[in-house]
């Protein structure tokens, strides 16, 4: 009889916001967890935990999510068994700290997870962008009427363009796959042969902006990278292409952005996230006809949150076997992630 199943022997502790619990550990994901580890009741919140640290003395598993504590050094003092921390979200560049990093405590990220409805976002937004669907939709709510003729790259041998290949960026690639298109990518940690694998040419960032039909981005936001798409490669888009953001809204520089859109209406900008988020009430951003804004859905919302509940339980089965984790994350490269 496998005892992990009917004896639960680790001590967990779960403390998240309270608002998407219900999503992102729903009773079935919690019931799997409860067979594998003695869980901690109530689960908390952050807040709730600051006012009862003693909560984490027994605590040797942390589960989280959105609302994580910050794994700083007064967490740590209060969290003496701590073995793993499962954090169901993408980002835990928010969460770990250099003492968190020294302990050499093993941390797993939900981001495949999140990836996915990233990634179809994207690709739906693509596609629309391939076809223009943005741009003569206000045209045509303009002018009250239909254009004569319609000319549009679509879907066949035209380039898509990708800035970054992370999770969510190789798993667009991989849809796009799917497609007769070119895909294109820059990012300087991908090597040839990779992208090559991926059915992907790397080129510069130049190239990519310039050639490309339509550029989506996928890169996390670094010192060097937070305001990288300006004005120069903003200009540079060509006739008519769609510029996509579902990563950070600070890789672009938005007063630029305003600039280079209200010159060039035959350009579409898709952006799911800005800086700051949402814009201030006075932004150009909701005034410009050709900027499609959405309130940051493209990652996990309501059900889509359960995949990342699934992917901690599936993490912590590992974890309390012995078996190797599938999604920690390397400490040498977390500097480098979103």
């Amino acid at each position: 009889m496998d005892t992990a199943e009917t004896a639960p022997g680790a001590t967990a502790l779960l403390v998240m916001e309270e608002a998407r619990r219900p999503d992102v550990y729903p009773p079935e994901v919690l019931a799997g967890i409860d067979r594998l580890v003695d869980r901690q009741r109530p689960p908390l919140t952050r807040e709730q935990l600051d006012a009862n640290p003693e909560a984490l003395r027994r605590a040797e598993i942390l589960l989280t999510g959105w609302g994580a504590p910050v794994l700083d050094e007064a967490f740590l003092s209060r969290a003496p068994a701590l073995r793993a921390v499962l954090v169901a979200a993408g980002s835990v560049r928010h969460m770990t700290t250099p003492a968190f990093w020294e302990r050499g405590i093993p941390i797993v990220s939900a981001a495949a997870a999140n990836a996915t409805p990233v990634a179809e976002f994207a690709l739906a937004q693509i596609l629309l962008g391939l076809k223009q669907v943005h741009r003569l939709s206000r045209e045509v709510a303009a002018a009250r009427r239909f254009p004569r003729e319609v000319e549009v790259p679509g879907a066949y041998r035209s380039r898509v363009g990708l800035l970054g290949l992370g999770h969510i960026g190789r798993l667009v690639a991989d849809h796009l796959g799917r497609f007769d298109v070119e895909v294109l990518a820059t990012d300087p940690l991908t090597d040839a042969d990779t992208a090559r694998e991926m059915g992907v040419r790397l080129v510069d960032v130049e190239e990519l902006f310039a050639t490309c039909h339509v550029v989506s981005l996928h890169a996390p936001l670094l010192p060097e990278t937070r305001g990288a798409v300006g004005a120069r490669l903003l200009n540079s888009l060509a006739p008519g292409a769609t510029l996509i953001n579902t990563a950070r809204g600070a890789l672009i520089d938005e007063e630029a952005l305003a600039e280079v859109l209200r010159a060039r209406p035959d350009l579409t900008a898709v952006l799911d996230v800005t800086h700051p988020e949402p814009p201030a009430p006075d932004s150009p951003l909701y005034a410009l006809p050709n900027v499609v804004l959405t309130p940051h859905v493209a990652g996990a919302l309501g059900r889509e949150c359960h995949r990342l509940g699934l992917l901690v339980r599936d993490e912590l089965e590992r974890f309390v076997r012995g078996r190797p984790l599938r999604h920690a994350i390397d400490p040498a490269r977390a500097a480098s992630l979103a």
